[in-house]
């Protein structure tokens, strides 16, 4: 009896070739697929900074509105030998606005992300008399109370007494704003 090798098509070899490549592929793009799902939401929590529009002193302008608190933040650049080089004031939205947040002064709220604050928004407003100075105002957001828990038929039920239970405490139960001025630094020029 002769042993006999095989004799292999050089299709054969072809095909299996390619099918090692395909699974590097594919093994690759699995491994891509999975690092931007880690990388993503890590860069999503990090908000753009948006560069307004350059701003003459004394005149007030909308920094942004928070439409959630019913305001709006106001900006502007004092004159010249003013104490203060900017100013930000909080103003309600008139109308029949219905707040779904509370807005709260950055000294009483101190928001910080070791708080339980999230940055939501980078605003940078340049000054139009003095290139390369800007104030930079970040505006801070808290989650309100947990949404209420699901029963078995993965429905969230709130009762007539729970919900009245819930209104007497809204105000502390609602999301909540605040906005943090870093005002430019120096003289213009310098």
């Amino acid at each position: 009896m002769s042993h006999r090798q095989p004799v292999r098509h050089p299709s054969a070899a072809i095909a299996q070739a390619r099918s090692r490549a395909a699974f590097r592929q594919a093994f690759l793009l699995v491994l891509l697929a999975t690092a931007l799902a880690v990388v993503v939401p890590l860069r999503a929590q990090e908000p753009a900074v948006r560069v307004g529009a350059p701003q003459a002193p004394g005149a007030v302008h909308t920094v942004r509105q928070i439409p959630e608190a019913c305001v709006r933040l106001e900006g502007s650049y004092a004159q010249a030998g003013a104490a203060a080089p900017y100013a930000l004031q909080v103003v309600p939205l008139g109308g029949a606005c219905q707040p779904r947040a509370r807005y709260v002064g950055a000294e009483q709220a101190q928001p910080s992300a070791a708080a339980g604050w999230t940055l939501n928004d980078v605003v940078k407003i340049p000054e139009a008399a003095c290139p390369g100075r800007e104030a930079v105002v970040q505006v801070w957001r808290k989650s309100g109370a947990d949404a209420p828990a699901r029963d078995g038929q993965g429905q969230a039920r709130i009762y007539l007494e729970q919900g009245r239970e819930q209104a007497a405490a809204g105000a502390s139960r609602l999301p909540q704003y605040s906005a943090v001025l870093q005002a430019p630094q120096g003289a213009c020029g310098n």
